[in-house]
């Protein structure tokens, strides 16, 4: 029993890392999409093309999606706090500071999501480890920033950074109220919320920014397409399964992961640069997705009897 128990986690750790890797790559994808689309239509064809792909897997899996109207609402309220809102956020601000920024800047979402749990719903237990986990993992953020770990860092904007810390609230709301989802298959709600946000962005993309006017680029299409397919359609699908196994704090602990993945992309793929004295942050912070995230797994095994 224990080893199955002990193969549950390392599943779910290792689909942890998968999905931080997704999702740690999409900010290199948004710089290189927003270089020559405008914000909304890139986040409109994102969950398009994502949603659109999971309803065919979803049909070749033989899942139906839910018709009740509850349910579509439910959808259509995580598509806004899940993508609407936060990608398009992310994807104006990307517009004005570098995907490394971006990408450590939106990595406080684990820290609002403890927040949220501890004071309104209750719902996560409040352990000295993931109070560690916070506070490991907040250091590290701030030695990455405060040691000016990158150089020529963009001309950012407080605008732009508050509009990505919004978004990052949006996520931990989201984490939070996809619980919610428990007895669907994952793959509904990662579909039903694309579907349903691409219903409010494409009407708002044509509106606003007469998306038949663009020139994108080649590597603007590749970088939406990368975007769609593997770090929205295929991280929603894990997202939606770890919200349920590895509770609301402890999948949005994959931000923390995501940092040094995320910059590790950036810096390979346009040319930012890394200061010796961040690895200590990025080993901060790799710690703290560990004190976070194990215990609310295992206290997730523990509970069938």
């Amino acid at each position: 029993m224990d080893n199955r128990q002990d193969t549950n986690i390392a599943v779910e750790l290792a689909l942890l890392v998968a999905l931080a890797t997704l999702w740690g790559g999409s900010y290199t994808f948004i710089k290189l999409g927003v270089a020559t689309v405008s914000p909304i239509t890139l986040i409109a064809a994102r969950t398009t093309i994502a949603g659109l792909l999971l309803l065919a897997v979803m049909w070749a899996r033989g899942i139906r999606m839910p018709t009740d109207g509850p349910t579509w609402r439910r959808f259509a309220f995580q598509a806004v706090l899940n993508s609407v809102i936060p990608w398009t956020l992310i994807a104006w601000g990307e517009r004005h500071v570098d995907a490394a920024l971006a990408t450590i800047l939106n990595s406080a979402g684990p820290i609002f999501t403890f927040l949220l749990t501890a004071i309104v719903t209750h719902h996560e237990a409040t352990t000295p480890r993931k109070l560690f986990g916070v506070v490991a993992g907040m250091a590290g953020i701030l030695l990455i920033v405060g040691a000016d770990a990158f150089h020529d860092i963009g001309s950012g904007g407080l605008v732009a950074e508050a509009a990505i810390v919004a978004a990052t609230i949006c996520y931990a709301c989201a984490a939070i109220f996809g619980r919610s989802f428990r007895g669907l298959d994952p793959m509904a709600p990662a579909a039903g919320s694309l579907l349903a946000g691409a219903a409010v962005l494409i009407p708002a993309s044509l509106v606003l920014e007469q998306p038949w006017t663009l020139s994108p680029s080649q590597s603007s299409v590749l970088a939406l397409l990368a975007l769609a397919v593997f770090s929205t359609a295929a991280a929603f699908a894990i997202y939606f399964r770890l919200i349920q196994t590895l509770g609301s704090v402890g999948t949005t602990a994959q931000a923390y992961l995501r940092v040094p993945i995320g910059v590790a992309i950036s810096v390979a793929f346009l040319g930012e640069t890394l200061s010796q004295t961040a690895w200590i942050g990025l080993g901060c912070v790799v710690l703290g997705v560990a004190a976070m995230t194990i215990p609310a797994r295992r206290a997730a095994v523990a509970k069938p009897s």
